[in-house]
């Protein structure tokens, strides 16, 4: 099988994902808090949509454990197939939701309800695409590897948002709240359709079909993995914190920040965020590369000082003006935090055996990102007491650094000492990357 068609299918499925993901994330402050949790304090409208937004991270471990055993035990190809499905199907059902004005309560209830489906799905899937392309790739690249699915998050990201964006350019406020915004929550189905397609013809990994073949897949994936490798899932989690909240905010938090709290139009803020998310597209594949050369655990260490050192500067200048924002979102995104998130689908399932690989990694990470899931709704509060501090704000970044910086210094270099087994890479050369 080609190798370029399974790293297209590892991107394609992750950058529809992540769509899905991060348009509920921006349609939050546009939409949600006004259209289904209406109150007389925007304050608190904002806060309650958020917390609707943390919920899909909260539910991202239960999704990890489910399709992180199915994964396990049936195979990564079709895990992933269903992954999309339970992703999409949210999405699209969310654009058909009544509203507050029509149903009542209802209507939260129910775009609670699909917001946890959305984040179960989303809990199976990112594991899942980095095997996809770190379990293919030849011995001495996996780095490069596993950075490609990585890119599901800019180009999602930047997806979701234009779509949402372009919708209400071409569309009166009134129009907007009253149907357009949800053109691109339907329009998921027809990119839900298109990944099916692409992900049908690939074959199951190299990994999962030697484990098959021999007879030794885990009997119960979740119960294995905390009994024999334990410590590898607590490594992931604080490895995952520090870098996750300043993600969420950067990626999500930062359009509510510059418009409620520095006073940028939705314009400014979106443009600071793409720019941030471009630079990520030229980042993440070369940093992926590099550490390949100089290892992930080097990359690690280094991004996560720079962002402990640029936390309070970040803060303070993004109130100077558009320029400064501009700048800031492409360093700190862009270039420090996007070499951190480059490196973290090889570093992290390097951690663990082929058997429990799906589980460890995906639980792992997932536990990680439903506690920084819910920073928006942190940050809401300490923005209406402190105003955007940057002490208060930086400080807050420096103290989750502080804990993944600790645990990196201990964690293992796994490019001299990896979980992948040698056999496996011989496998992966006989029998499927013949092009």
């Amino acid at each position: 099988m080609k190798k370029s068609r399974v790293l297209f299918a590892s991107l394609a499925g992750s950058v529809i994902e992540w769509y899905d993901f991060y348009l509920y994330g921006t349609a939050t402050g546009l939409v949600f808090s006004t259209l289904f949790f209406p109150n007389q304090d925007p304050a608190i409208s904002l806060l309650i949509a958020f917390a609707t937004f943390g919920a899909g991270y909260a539910a991202r471990p239960i999704g990890s454990i489910i399709f992180g055993h199915m994964g396990d035990k049936i195979g990564r190809k079709a895990t992933l197939m269903l992954t999309l499905i339970g992703m999409g199907g949210s999405s699209f059902l969310i654009g058909l939701l009544p509203t507050y004005a029509q149903v009542g309560l209802l209507a939260p209830i129910l775009l609670v309800i699909l917001r946890i489906f959305q984040g179960i799905a989303l809990g199976g899937e990112w594991g899942g695409a980095v095997l996809l392309a770190t379990e293919y790739a030849p011995k001495g690249v996996r780095g490069l590897y596993g950075s490609i699915p990585q890119l599901g998050v800019p180009l999602g990201l930047v997806a979701g948002s234009f779509s949402l964006t372009f919708i209400s350019s071409m569309t009166t406020d009134a129009q907007f709240l009253a149907w357009g915004w949800r053109i691109p929550f339907l329009f998921s189905a027809v990119l839900i359709v298109l990944a099916l397609w692409i992900r049908s013809g690939i074959d199951e990994t190299p990994a999962f079909q030697q484990q098959k073949e021999s007879g030794e897949l885990s009997k119960v994936p979740i119960i294995e993995t905390f009994r024999n490798n334990w410590k590898s899932v607590f490594h992931v989690i604080g490895l995952k914190l520090g870098d996750g909240f300043f993600n969420v905010f950067l990626m999500s938090y930062v359009l509510v920040f510059a418009t409620s709290y520095l006073g940028y139009s939705r314009d400014i803020a979106l443009t600071a965020l793409t720019i941030g998310c471009a630079t990520m597209i030229i980042t993440i594949p070369a940093v992926g590369y590099l550490s390949d050369f100089i290892g992930r655990k080097v990359i690690y260490i280094g991004g996560l000082i720079l962002m402990f050192l640029f936390a309070v500067p970040y803060f303070t200048m993004i109130g100077e003006g558009a320029i400064w924002l501009y700048y800031f979102q492409a360093a700190m995104l862009g270039i420090i935090w996007a070499a951190i998130f480059s490196t973290q689908g090889t570093f992290f399932s390097e951690l663990f055996p082929a058997k429990v690989r799906y589980t460890g990694l995906s639980v792992g990470y997932q536990i990680a990102a439903a506690i920084v899931g819910f920073g928006p709704m942190i940050w809401t509060s300490m923005a209406e007491s402190y105003g955007p501090s940057p002490w208060v704000f930086g400080g807050f970044m420096m103290s989750g650094i502080a804990i993944s910086l600790v645990l990196c210094i201990f964690a293992p270099d796994t490019r001299k000492i990896s979980r992948y087994e040698d056999r496996v890479d011989t496998f992966e050369s006989d029998k499927t990357l013949n092009v």
